[in-house]
Order: structure tokens, then C-alpha cells, then sequence
């Protein structure tokens, strides 16, 4: 298998962890940005263990639909809800981290948005390593 691959994803699982920590916290908004790039790592992985050139953007859910038959069945399966999930948190990636003069982040985000964000990261970390049997 791919070492590099396999390096996305071991960093996806632990930065699963922190996402609990920041949740805690209270820090919804870096929950949100750091399970974006969650996500984007076990997608980019997954790209990688399908022998497909990683591009640099954040969001490759529509990249994955060009290579669908190449996935494997448990990814082809979740792959519209896979593709959904990257998008609304590639949305959310600047605004989260950054905000904006009228949108201060520690003030917008709710626990709710935050907790949906950790149990997409989940999800999509669950899928990858299940279709592809890494522990």
C-alpha cells in the first residue's frame, strides 16, 4: 500500500482526537476547520490508493465521481454523501478560520454545526478505512 496514503490517514485519526478536545474547548469554529481537513486528508488518500495524482485543492468529492468505478464498493456507496460533506466544509474552511468583520467565528459557530462536522469527519474516515481494511 501506499506509505503516503496510509500517513493521510493515521493524521486524519488523530486529528479526530483533537476535534473532541476543541469541542470541549468551546472552539467551534477550529472544529469545523480542522475536520475539513480531516476529511480532505482520507479523501486524498483515498486518491492516492486508487493510483490518482492528489491535486492541491481542498475539495476533491467530485474528483472522486471521476474515478467511481475504480473506488471501492463501500466508498461507491457513500460517495454522493462523501462528496456533499467536502463540499459544506470546503465552504466553511476560511470563514471558520478566518471570519470576517461581520462574522467573528468564536461568536457564529454553534456546538450544533460543530458536532455535525465532527460526525462527518467521522463518517468519512470510517468509510475510507473500512474500504480499504487500514487500521
Amino acid at each position: 500500500m501506499d506509505r503516503l496514503a496510509i500517513d493521510y490517514l493515521k493524521r486524519a485519526k488523530i486529528r479526530l482526537e483533537v476535534l473532541e478536545v476543541l469541542y470541549e474547548k468551546g472552539d467551534y469554529p477550529d472544529v469545523v476547520r480542522e475536520a475539513q481537513e480531516v476529511v480532505e486528508l482520507a479523501l486524498k488518500a483515498v486518491l492516492r490508493l486508487i493510483g490518482v495524482e492528489v491535486p492541491r485543492v481542498h475539495d476533491v468529492g467530485k474528483i472522486l465521481g471521476k474515478y467511481e468505478d475504480s473506488l471501492p464498493e463501500e466508498i461507491r456507496q457513500n460517495l454522493k454523501k462523501i462528496a456533499i460533506i467536502s463540499k459544506r466544509l470546503r465552504k466553511e474552511r476560511e470563514l471558520s478560520f478566518y471570519g470576517a468583520e461581520d462574522f467573528i467565528p468564536l461568536e457564529e459557530y454553534t456546538a450544533e454545526e460543530a458536532l455535525q462536522a465532527i460526525n462527518d469527519a467521522k463518517f468519512v474516515v470510517d468509510t475510507v478505512t473500512r474500504a480499504f481494511k487500514v487500521r
